[in-house]
């Protein structure tokens, strides 16, 4: 592959759709090896917008406005950053010559979780806590029934956590379904219904298939989740040599299926020496933030080296690392960030201003990142970083 030069004939051109803090870190990357960089999102000034050569604002489910994206920029590689895409489209497209990262048949499986849900447990056969699925009320009754409380209900299609819930008793029943349909990503009113699972500890397999070296695995990152989305994690988690081998033989079952190159975040649930799949998403994941203050290489980094065909080698952790995320408290706009300089009150801290234009409650608006000599220092570090850290709006 020859690298040319953006905006001439030569370059090797990606095309960003989905432009968040992690699609953000991905266009840094690329454009430092100097490929030209096109996002697109359905917002006007999302993180990766705010560094890429060219910008686009469309509704990202629109066939038609997706079609015409890349017919009209005609990118070397489509790299999907977001769940909420016409993945048909991109089938269609990848069928047609174009290039999408890892594939296409990955972005469609898990952009809802029943596809990739019956993909693991039904045809891989990996171990998955028990779950139904819903489209009515009724149906998600008669779930909840099925599996036994506590039950966690997920919307089919959705990120961060949005409108996942724990039900405790049946109480709780029909306000879990009116919160999994309003957190609910796209035009999707269907659900899942899962069994509780009493874990040690969840982890993120971050994997990565390669053209040339296999697959690839980074030390198990571990993490602690409120709402259902991620606020501290840490590298490397502490797992039995059991259990580490058979989180990587999952996560190499998994991507192995979904195909493609570039890096899956995948997650699973521990017990003892028992892995539990849970999820996998065909990116980088917002988990991962911590290898940048761990790896030699980020998993931003090793996405883009694995897209583009070049060497990555020995992954390798520099130093024990942790991440700790900053939420915002309300809706607002003009969002400001004080403290700024008090977080930053030991040289292995980082923190990381994602620049999103509007907050609503719980949004993630930056990240601390720090390493250190032990997890639990590390921990300590990137927390009370981030502990320092208001987010102030404007009424929106």
């Amino acid at each position: 592959m020859i690298f040319g030069t953006p905006n001439t004939p030569s370059t090797i051109k990606i095309l960003m759709l989905g432009s968040g803090e992690l699609g953000r870190e991905v266009v840094l990357e690329a454009m430092r090896l100097g490929v030209e960089v096109v996002a697109a999102d359905r917002y006007e000034g999302a993180p990766a917008m705010q560094y890429a050569h060219r910008c686009h604002v469309l509704d990202m489910q629109d066939p038609a406005a997706i079609r015409a994206l890349i017919e009209s920029e005609k990118p070397d590689y489509i790299v999907p950053e977001i769940e909420a895409i016409a993945t048909d489209t991109l089938r269609e497209l990848e069928e047609e010559g174009w290039n999408v990262i890892p594939t296409a048949r990955a972005t469609q499986l898990t952009m809802d979780r029943e596809g990739i849900r019956r993909l693991a447990a039904e045809e891989l056969g990996l171990v998955t806590s028990p779950y139904r699925f819903a489209s009515t009320i009724e149906e998600f009754r008669a779930a909840v029934d099925a599996i036994g409380l506590p039950a966690v209900v997920k919307p089919v299609m959705s990120s961060s956590g949005k409108g996942q819930s724990t039900i405790q008793t049946r109480a709780d029943i029909d306000a879990a379904w009116a919160y999994a349909l309003e957190g609910s990503r796209g035009r999707s009113v269907r659900v899942i219904v899962e069994g509780f699972v009493a874990f040690d500890t969840e982890i993120t397999m971050l994997t990565v298939r390669t053209q040339n070296e296999g697959t690839l695995f980074c030390p198990p990152v571990g993490h602690r989740q409120e709402r259902g989305d991620y606020q501290e994690s840490w590298q490397p988690e502490r797992l039995s040599p059991v259990a580490l081998a058979e989180c990587e033989r999952q996560a190499a079952a998994i991507t192995e299926a979904l195909g493609g190159t570039g890096l899956f975040g995948v997650e699973l649930f521990i017990q003892g020496d028992t892995v539990i799949f849970s999820e996998v998403s065909p990116r980088p994941h917002d988990t991962g933030m911590v290898t940048m203050a761990t790896q030699d290489m980020s998993e931003f980094e090793l996405h883009v080296r694995a897209i583009l065909g070049l060497p990555i080698g020995e992954i390798r952790l520099r130093s024990p690392g942790a991440s700790a995320v900053i939420l915002a408290a309300e809706a607002g706009v003009n969002p400001r960030f004080t403290g700024v300089a008090a977080s930053m009150f030991d040289p292995r801290i980082k923190l990381r201003i994602f620049g999103k234009p509007s907050t609503r409650p719980f949004r993630r608006m930056a990240t601390a990142v720090a390493y250190a000599d032990t997890v639990e220092e590390a921990r300590k570090l990137a927390s009370e970083a981030a502990s320092r850290v208001s987010v102030v709006v404007d009424p929106a």
